[in-house]
């Protein structure tokens, strides 16, 4: 488990337990095993702290899609982008729903995670009319976007509904986009 990963674990934890405001930055650091000054080394405060960071996007990745790759269709290859995207989270289905919950019972992290989701569609959206051109529209890009953000909803709940703890949220994600397929044509 890397350092900020733990961090974001124990935070949501202890915002589990006792309450985003039931906790100071200091027990954050005991509960994580680092110091104060390694704990704002990785996040500038406790709301980012308790989202944790995003998941690293490679430039090769990202310059890739937008010259029409990987494999030139733009609905899958958004979606690959997705894919890879969770598929380098390092949470548990345990953690996942606590990270839910805790999100869910505090508007504060609710509006910054909901602030967070526009900040990436509106990267997504320049890089999506970057790829298909102008004409192709913002609106248009933000729509898909938020389709590939629903079907990512629709994969977490059956990730969490999942008793067995044996789907991925990756393949879940690409079961979604298969119905969702399936159901449009």
């Amino acid at each position: 488990m890397t350092t900020g990963h733990r961090i974001t674990v124990c935070a949501q934890q202890l915002t589990d337990a006792h309450g985003f405001d039931g906790f100071t930055m200091d027990e954050l650091a005991e509960a994580a095993g680092v110091s104060r000054r390694t704990l704002f080394n990785y996040f500038p405060g406790k709301i980012d702290a308790v989202l944790g960071n995003m998941p690293a996007l490679p430039e090769d990745l990202l310059e890739e899609f937008t010259e029409g790759g990987p494999g030139g269709n733009l609905v899958d290859d958004l979606c690959s982008i997705l894919v890879h995207m969770v598929s380098t989270k390092e949470f548990t289905r345990d953690e996942a729903e606590v990270a839910r919950r805790v999100v869910k019972a505090n508007p504060r992290l609710m509006a910054a995670a909901h602030e967070r989701f526009e900040g990436m569609a509106d990267k997504f959206a320049a890089l999506i009319v970057q790829r298909e051109g102008e004409d192709f529209g913002t609106r248009r890009a933000h729509l898909l976007i938020s389709m590939v953000a629903c079907l990512y909803g629709v994969a977490l709940n059956d990730v969490l509904a999942n008793d067995a703890d044996g789907l991925a949220l990756d393949v879940a994600f690409v079961e979604a986009l298969s119905t969702l397929r399936a159901l449009l044509a």
